[in-house]
């Protein structure tokens, strides 16, 4: 999808992608990335999400990259988070707290303005992206957290009854986008209804 797809979503609300409470699976899951107190989570295509305030609560420092300006100052906002705002390279840089934000493509955030972290939590990005885009976002994700291992939310349906995104992730398609750099174990499977079309909503989790 390109940059005006995203931003033309958020400036006419069409953000049905954005749940109102911290994910169900990243509650139940999250202990199995094994973090210790005051780990950084990297959450590409952070959106507005709850799951950035869940974390924080947790005692983990988050680092997001978002597209969408007025997403990450909705984000600060909600948090109460006055951010400071500085340039990094073609990226915006958001930070209040435990919280950084690189706004911009997330192809241009590098492994050196990450930083370290602990491990990955992808609740929005895979889905989202098409297939063409998804073998290059695999490889970057993996090649800037240095293989961290990742919690991996994902829909599966029947992509003949749905048009993404989100779009229909299997585990042939976890497999062809991070087989050769991890190992990986389906934690959950929920029957969910996504448009009206049947689903079920998986949670993975990726080891090096």
């Amino acid at each position: 999808m390109t940059h005006d797809f995203w931003n033309d979503r958020w400036a006419t609300r069409n953000i049905g992608f954005h749940e109102g409470a911290p994910n169900e699976m990243l509650v139940a899951h999250a202990d199995r990335l094994g973090l210790g107190p005051g780990d950084r989570v990297f959450v590409p295509l952070t959106g507005k999400t709850r799951d950035v305030s869940w974390w924080l609560s947790q005692g983990h420092r988050v680092v997001g990259a978002e597209l969408n300006e007025g997403a990450v100052r909705e984000l600060f906002a909600e948090l109460d988070r006055d951010p400071e705002v500085t340039d990094s390279g073609p990226l915006q840089r958001f930070e209040a707290g435990g919280l950084v934000v690189f706004v911009g493509d997330v192809f241009d955030v590098t492994a050196e303005r990450l930083g370290d972290v602990a491990a990955v939590y992808d609740r929005a990005a895979l889905v989202a992206l098409p297939p063409d885009l998804r073998d290059r976002y695999a490889a970057h994700v993996t090649s800037i957290t240095d293989a961290a291992p990742q919690l991996v939310l994902c829909f599966e349906y029947e992509p003949s009854q749905a048009d993404g995104p989100p779009f229909s992730i299997d585990e042939d398609e976890i497999e062809r986008c991070y087989g050769d750099a991890y190992a990986f174990e389906l934690l959950d499977v929920r029957d969910r209804a996504l448009r009206g079309v049947p689903a079920r909503e998986t949670a993975w989790l990726l080891r090096s």
